[in-house]
This record gives C-alpha cells, sequence and structure tokens, in this order.
C-alpha cells in the first residue's frame, strides 16, 4: 500500500475542528451533501494514491488473464470456474483496499476530526461506500470486459448480468472492509483479518467443488455466506439464457449483504483514534 499522506478533511478555521451541529449529528437521515463531499474528499486522496488504484483496477484484470494461461490447454476449465473468480477477485481486492484506507484514516486522527464536524456517522460510511462504489464500477467493467471480449469466457446469459454480479460482489468487499476496520488497530491487523473473514468463505462457496457435496454442517454455513450466492449467480449466468429465480435470489442476497454490513460498520463506527 501506499504511504501518502492519510485523508484529511478541512474545516473553516484552518484546521480546527468546528463544534458538531447537534441537529446535524443526531438526526437520523442521511445529507447528500455531506455524503457527496466526503466521496469526493476520498477521491481525490486516491488520486495520489497510484498503487491502490493499481490494486483494485488493474489486479483483477491480471489475475484473470494469467488464469486463461494458466489453463491455456484446457480452455473448458477457464469457462468453468472463470466466472466465479471474475466475482471474488474484485470482492477480495476490495475488501483490502478499503479496510486498510479506512484504518488509515483512524488511526492518524482523521476520522477523530472528521466526527467532531457536522458529519454523521452514515454520512461517513455512505460517503466512503459511494467513493468506493465507483472505482468498484470501473474495475467491474474492465474485468468483465476483459473476461468476456478479450479471453473468450464463454458465457450462455448476458455479459450484462456477469457485470452486475461482479459490480455486487465489489460492493460487498467494500462494505465488508469498512466494517473490519473498526476492530484493527493496525494497517496490518486489518490485512489479519483477510483469513478470517475472506478465506473460509472462498473454501465454502463452491468453487472448488459444489456445495451439495460437502459435508452437511459446511454445506448449512455455506449457505449463509454471501460468496456463495455471488459464484452461484456468475454460475446462474454462465448456463442458462434468461433470468432465473435463482439469479434474482442470489443477486438480492449479496446486495442485502452488503447494506446490512454497511449498516453495521457505520453503527460500529467510534469517535477514538487507535
Amino acid at each position: 500500500m501506499s504511504t501518502t499522506t492519510p485523508l484529511t478533511g478541512t474545516t473553516g478555521d484552518g484546521g480546527a475542528a468546528s463544534a458538531p451541529t447537534t441537529g446535524s449529528r443526531l438526526s437520523g437521515t442521511l445529507s447528500t451533501a455531506r455524503t457527496l463531499a466526503t466521496a469526493a474528499r476520498v477521491l481525490r486522496q486516491l488520486r495520489h494514491d497510484p498503487r491502490s488504484i493499481a490494486l483494485m483496477i488493474l489486479v483483477p484484470c491480471v489475475m484473470l488473464f494469467l488464469l486463461r494461461y494458466v489453463f491455456d490447454g484446457s480452455p473448458r476449465t477457464f469457462d468453468s470456474i472463470g466466472a466465479s473468480l471474475l466475482g471474488i477477485f474484485p470482492l477480495i481486492t476490495m475488501f483490502l483496499v478499503t479496510s486498510i484506507a479506512t484504518l488509515r484514516e483512524r488511526t492518524s486522527g482523521t476520522l477523530e476530526r472528521l466526527l467532531a464536524m457536522p458529519l454523521g456517522k452514515g454520512d461517513l460510511i455512505a460517503g466512503y461506500a459511494l467513493a468506493f462504489g465507483l472505482l468498484a464500477l470501473i474495475q467491474s467493467t474492465l474485468a468483465t470486459g476483459l473476461a468476456v471480449w478479450a479471453l473468450g469466457l464463454d458465457v450462455v446469459g448476458s455479459p450484462w448480468l456477469l457485470l452486475l454480479v461482479a459490480l455486487l460482489d465489489a460492493l460487498l468487499g467494500t462494505a465488508l472492509g469498512l466494517f473490519v476496520s473498526a476492530f484493527a488497530a493496525s494497517e496490518f491487523q486489518a490485512v489479519q483479518f483477510m483469513p478470517a473473514v475472506i478465506f473460509p468463505q472462498l473454501l465454502l462457496c463452491g468453487l472448488f467443488t459444489p456445495r451439495s457435496a460437502m459435508q452437511p454442517v459446511l454445506e448449512k454455513i455455506s449457505d449463509v455466506l454471501p460468496m456463495s450466492y455471488a459464484v452461484d449467480g456468475m454460475n446462474q449466468v454462465l448456463r442458462h439464457t434468461d433470468i432465473t429465480g435463482d439469479f434474482v435470489r442470489d443477486a438480492l442476497v449479496v446486495a442485502g449483504c452488503a447494506l446490512l454490513v454497511l449498516a453495521l460498520g457505520a453503527a460500529t463506527l467510534r469517535r477514538r483514534t487507535a
């Protein structure tokens, strides 16, 4: 990760945090203006962090490219797992970048200063989600276009449905990253959450073996993990020409999990530095 200056907020008195406004801080509604201002601030900072941008946007494309030619002698294998990994790679990269970027805000004291301003927790989380969601859209579009039109991923359904699921997966990764950053005291600890949060889902999502063939207890656990529905949604597009009921269920579950985790992230956001 880059060692650029942490994301910082601005106030009207040259850096001193303004007093919180009771109405805006206690209101349960989001402010569009404050959310957009937060998102713009995050994007401005990320513009000066090319390594983070490369990690978010280019790494999934590079991984798909390598995967295609690892199975150069067996293109059917790439077709069978490429769609699933098209959703998994964005989820993992967005989880890493978002958790570390948010943790950097907290450890630098920026989060403390921002929450001392007339900025609610919901505004802050929504602003982050909006900024990283825009990057997730770019990432998912590039990865889907590369897989389908450059690497020859053979899908029966619409590539636009692949893009939809890839975007939902990236947003889920963003939400998980925002959530776990509340429990880490350093960037290293944020990375350490990956084995606990991502790897079990990766093993149980059905990528390596059908979930129905797993030990019954593991199959039940996989039924409540969002990555399982991400992989199932990709497989629905891979095998069916039309939108199926299972695809709609899978997309709604992934989107619902992302919203739920974002809400939990706002609830666990605390005014303290590590």
